[in-house]
């Protein structure tokens, strides 16, 4: 016999995390399923650090969600006692016609995004480890920075779990049965029927809801960690973020934390992935050849050879926008895809979302433009 549940996530990585963290504080009985553990290293949400910024070059419609997750996540440290955000701000550099760049004046002039734009002068100043080309224009935005992943996705389940929530790992979803009445969710050792499903799936969001075949692909994406030759890129000395549009390429990498290595990688590109769950993490020689090339043209201070890497993977919608909606056969369910590439920073403000619409059927975020129906609109 199925065990009934009133609300049930699945998948609990940046976004499941923070979605059953937000149904716990509401005071509701909720329960979370993961089939690896808590702040694994086989999905999305790993590798140390993710980029937070405002100034949004992808659509500027994502910036009053932005503005929200700030305030979410300065209370999810409150909470938890985590130091999680490091504001040390994002140089973002590339071609003045770029999308890049463009992007994050429109971020500027629609929402009041506090963007410095520098004369390269000045910009040679402030960022001695980067070596632009010419042509190109540069920008900081002071209110950027970083997350700790791990930490992030750490401490919204720690304070889930105070607030009353339950889990279940290591627990791989078999099936999900969505019909008018019910939700119906099995394992290989769990059978149980919800009020109200969140899948949170990333990678295996597709799979997951495959009925409503949602337009995604998966990329293997690599990070590395070079080895620092110069102590310009040291967190501690003034290093900040950032993003370089390139003509092969964007880029992106934090300060270093540690004095000893610069973690970057490149946005763009990535090899295709068919089975997530058989990822190959093994370093192959292909990929570290842009960024190799980026270091050596643009950042002198670093080695060109990494010292580690690790794999993550993007799970990407054909239009590379977030989708965000409820199951069309049945309301309760509600799923967030989509995320990887430019998603962590949302966490907070998604979680939060996806609650809202698990248990009122509506929020208040503006999220219509990340709703499963602009791909239907697309086709007719």
């Amino acid at each position: 016999m199925p065990v009934h549940v009133d609300y049930l996530v699945l998948g609990l990585g940046g976004m499941g995390s923070s979605a059953l963290y937000h149904l716990a504080r509401r005071g509701l009985k909720v329960l979370g399923v993961e089939q690896f553990g808590i702040a694994h290293d086989r999905g999305s949400s790993h590798g140390e650090t993710r980029i937070i910024r405002k100034a949004y070059f992808e659509h500027p419609d994502y910036i009053p969600l932005l503005q929200r997750a700030y305030t979410l996540w300065e209370d999810l440290e409150q909470e938890s006692g985590k130091s999680l955000l490091n504001l040390c701000g994002l140089m973002v550099a590339g071609p003045p016609e770029g999308d890049v760049i463009k992007g994050v004046h429109l971020a500027e002039e629609r929402h009041g995004v506090q963007v410095e734009t520098l004369e390269t002068v000045e910009a040679r100043r402030r960022f001695p480890g980067f070596q632009l080309p010419e042509g190109f224009e540069v920008t900081f935005e002071p209110e950027a920075g970083f997350l700790h992943v791990e930490d992030c996705v750490q401490a919204h389940m720690d304070c889930a779990l105070s607030h009353g929530a339950q889990i279940v790992l290591h627990e791989p979803i078999e099936s999900l049965l969505v019909t008018e009445t019910e939700i119906e969710i099995q394992t290989a050792n769990q059978h149980w029927v919800a009020e109200g499903v969140i899948v949170t799936a990333g990678a295996w969001a597709g799979e997951c809801l495959k009925d409503l075949q949602l337009p995604l692909e998966v990329a293997r994406k690599v990070l590395f960690w070079n080895p620092v030759q110069s102590p310009v890129y040291n967190l501690d000395q003034g290093g900040c973020g950032f993003l370089c549009q390139m003509p092969f390429g964007e880029f992106y990498g934090f300060p270093s934390l540690d004095g000893k290595t610069v973690k970057l990688a490149e946005h763009t590109g990535g090899d295709m992935v068919t089975d997530p769950t058989n990822v190959n993490r093994e370093l192959k020689e292909a990929d570290s050849t842009s960024v190799s090339r980026f270091v050596g043209e643009v950042m002198s201070g670093l080695s060109p050879e990494p010292e580690r890497h690790a794999v993550c993977m993007y799970t990407r919608s054909a239009d590379r926008h977030f989708i965000i909606d409820q199951h069309p056969r049945n309301q309760r369910l509600v799923y967030g895809a989509g995320f990887s590439g430019h998603g962590f920073k949302f966490a907070s403000v998604m979680g939060e979302i996806l609650a809202d619409l698990v248990t009122e059927g509506k929020t208040s975020h503006p999220i219509d433009f990340l709703r499963a129906g602009r791909f239907q609109k697309e086709d007719t």
